[in-house]
């Protein structure tokens, strides 16, 4: 039943590094990188920001499927809790 907090986590990482990534993309070459000694740093950290939510998603989505029972206890079965 548990939720995997490395699901979600990776989503929101995959969703905010891709806009920064894409809003760094549109804006390359624009003026607003003078600060930063002409550096792009939302593309760069929107690239390292979306493959670290790819990670963390599919690491707890391989956790999730691994964790799967294949063949339930005798007493997970029909029939309730185990008889002594």
């Amino acid at each position: 039943m548990g939720l995997d907090i490395r699901i979600p986590l990776g989503l929101i990482f995959l969703i905010i590094g891709g806009m920064m990534s894409l809003y760094g993309l549109f804006t390359r070459g624009s003026a607003i990188y003078e600060k930063s000694m002409g550096l792009d740093l939302n593309l760069g950290w929107g690239l390292i920001m979306f493959f670290f939510g790819v990670v963390m998603f599919f690491i707890g989505r391989r956790q999730k499927w691994q964790d799967a029972p294949v063949n339930p206890r005798p007493w997970e079965r029909e029939g309730g809790a185990p008889r002594h």
